[in-house]
């Protein structure tokens, strides 16, 4: 593991205690969050994209702006849902941002999680076809959408257009190399190998379709592998990066003491370990809540098989607490990192 980000829902609501009581407060603060996390010195500010929610679902504003803001970090989305997208309009705002940033965005795209609407993506004008089904709907729209941000032709020209005979329009603006950007958010084993097919970069998240009895690192880690295998065996250019997300508290001082204790509370009567679950109708494996001093997060992450086979950590954060809070956070997650990688 190199690297270290944090991944934010962008939850808002004015329950006791919450920093973010409103849409507003929170796209202000997601944007303090970046620069918090970049004063701190870790690598990454990442946002969970989810529709008919109080929390953050259209992510390229706030991408620009944030990426308008830093000037180091890398700037993610953990995942797109893309049964909600137009391909080529999403194409020209994620370039947009990009350029913006100046090329840091790294954007994680898939089929997406359960939403709370009945069927949501009908509701913005993308109702399933006969016989469709919402992986293959996803698929298609991703290839769409990585074919035009690659800067190919996409459109026949029109009469008024100023290109040669027979030439095709690209999508405009073009961000070169945003293409070779893009992450896929996989559920389990088998989509993990398809985005390495694919030459994606593998997206894994608190927990993995699949319930074997092992711990989620073990399970996860399985899912890194065949996705590097099926990188290779493509023959895809560059380094295949996997990333895994994690909930990690760290105590560090009154404040973190004061809201995560419970959990190491918890945690030491043995009530905090890895759970068998069923999301989607899929039974599948849910990863425990780290918590704990520097040293204890330390001893216990070098037992887990897929944040030490990893590329990058995502640290899920407690963003209704606000960024002030979360500073102290990122600073202990930075100094986390520099100690897992000695």
């Amino acid at each position: 593991m190199r690297k270290v980000g944090f991944l934010s829902f962008g939850w808002w609501s004015a329950a006791p205690g919450s920093k973010v009581r409103t849409a507003g407060d929170v796209m202000q603060d997601t944007i303090r969050l970046a620069e918090a996390a970049e004063d701190a010195g870790i690598d990454g500010a990442w946002m969970r994209v989810h529709h008919f929610e109080q929390n953050t679902s259209s992510p390229f504003p706030l991408l620009a702006a944030m990426g308008a803001r830093t000037s180091r970090i890398a700037l993610g989305t953990g995942v797109i849902n893309m049964r909600y997208e137009n391909p080529l309009y999403m194409a020209e705002a994620a370039a947009t941002a990009d350029l913006i940033a100046g090329g840091r965005l790294e954007l994680g795209v898939s089929r997406g999680s359960p939403e709370p609407a009945a069927d949501g993506p009908a509701e913005f004008g993308y109702p399933l076809g006969f016989g469709d089904s919402p992986s293959a709907d996803a698929a298609r729209r991703i290839a769409r959408f990585r074919e035009a941000i690659s800067g190919v032709g996409i459109a026949p020209a029109g009469p008024r257009a100023h290109v040669r005979a027979g030439e095709l329009l690209p999508i405009q603006p073009h961000s070169p190399g945003l293409s070779r950007r893009i992450w896929y958010g996989a559920g389990g084993i088998e989509s993990g190998r398809r985005a390495g097919e694919l030459g994606m970069h593998l997206m894994s998240s608190t927990l993995v379709l699949e319930a074997t009895g092992e711990p989620l690192g073990v399970v996860q880690a399985r899912q890194i592998e065949a996705f590097r295998e099926a990188w290779r065996e493509a023959g895809h250019e560059g380094e295949p990066q996997a990333s895994v997300s994690r909930s990690i508290m760290p105590i560090v001082d009154d404040a973190t003491h004061t809201y995560f204790n419970p959990y190491l509370e918890r945690d030491r009567l043995g009530g905090n370990r890895d759970q068998i679950g069923e999301i989607d109708n899929t039974v599948s494996t849910f990863g425990k809540t780290y918590v704990g001093d520097l040293d204890k997060l330390e001893r216990e992450l070098r037992e887990d098989d897929a944040v030490m086979t990893s590329d990058t950590l995502l640290v899920t954060i407690p963003n209704q607490l606000g960024a002030d809070f979360n500073r102290v956070t990122f600073g202990a997650l930075a100094e986390l990192r520099d100690r897992l990688a000695r």
